[in-house]
């Protein structure tokens, strides 16, 4: 029986894959901790051997009409960003992936009341919620770790999908995971408060100094979630959704959502331990939070 051995809120913004002088010019000669946490998230738990695939919940890829979970038996290329292809372009990316654990997942969704369907078409583009984060996490040239056997598929966020839509879809990959031998990290990789400054502004705000949050109370609202992660206090941060959602987190915070929807909901009790610190990206709020299986389960103190 498969189970969930760990859980993450990742941040994946661009600045991280940028050139460090390139950071440290953005952001007063400092370089962000978002990218410290990142590789310290790597040496204590990415670089064990303690889990079989990693599950993405990427909140840059956005359906429809169902959720879609990536079942091709490996992914590779060279991605560039439509976005921002000045900052993230032509990155090479090699992704061994897992079909048999996506179909598992996707069987899932009837019971749950939902529509999931597994997709292996070579074309499907890739987002770089994913390929930021499997930079850092990743497999990259180090056989001498034994990580070339750990696999990674990404879900996308539904763009038509509630609160509890996304819920649902987290059922179903906690069910299609026990269905199956795996050990599963799972990392909802976006943001906290996500408005960016306007463009003629934009650049008045690069620093990672969330004094750039693009308002206070958004600001106030992210910091108040991250004091409640921290207290693994995630029927809060569920009860006050509507409060959140006035603040615009990223992807309706569907990637969190649907991460708590595989741990327990309500119920799951795991704090979150930092991993750097909180930091502004042109007004958008960043944090890296990681959540370690309790000793007695998700939901038990």
């Amino acid at each position: 029986m498969g189970e969930v051995v760990g859980a993450g809120l990742l941040a994946h913004v661009p600045t991280i894959v940028l050139p460090e002088v390139t950071r440290r010019e953005l952001n007063g000669g400092e370089d962000s901790t978002l990218v410290s946490g990142l590789q310290a998230l790597r040496a204590e738990v990415f670089d064990r051997d303690d889990y079989d695939t990693v599950v993405v919940l990427d909140s840059h890829w956005a359906t429809t009409v169902e959720f879609v979970v990536t079942s091709h038996d490996r992914r590779a290329g060279l991605y560039t960003s439509d976005e921002l292809p000045r900052g993230m372009c032509r990155m090479p990316y090699d992704i061994p992936g897992d079909p048999e654990l996506a179909h598992a997942i996707a069987a899932h969704a009837g019971a749950q009341g939902t529509w999931i369907t597994p997709v292996d078409d070579p074309y499907l583009p890739i987002q770089y919620a994913t390929v930021n984060l499997w930079e850092y996490l990743g497999v990259r040239d180090e056989p001498y770790l034994d990580r070339a056997g750990k696999k990674w598929i990404s879900i996308g966020v539904c763009q038509t999908a509630d609160v509890e839509d996304s819920l649902r879809l987290g059922r179903a990959l906690a069910a299609g995971i026990a269905d199956t031998d795996r050990r599963v990290l799972l990392i909802a990789s976006g943001a906290l408060s996500h408005t960016f400054w306007p463009l003629r502004e934009i650049r008045d705000h690069e620093s990672a100094d969330p004094a750039h949050i693009r308002t206070q109370e958004a600001r106030r609202a992210d910091e108040e979630r991250i004091e409640w992660f921290g207290k693994g206090d995630h029927a809060r941060v569920l009860d006050t959704m509507p409060e959140f959602l006035k603040h615009k987190p990223e992807a309706r915070f569907g990637h969190y959502l649907m991460m708590i929807g595989a741990l327990g909901e309500r119920d799951c009790v795991a704090p979150g331990r930092l991993y750097g610190e909180y930091e502004n990206s042109v007004g958008t709020g960043q944090v890296h939070l990681w959540f370690d299986r309790p000793e007695n389960g998700w939901t038990t103190r």
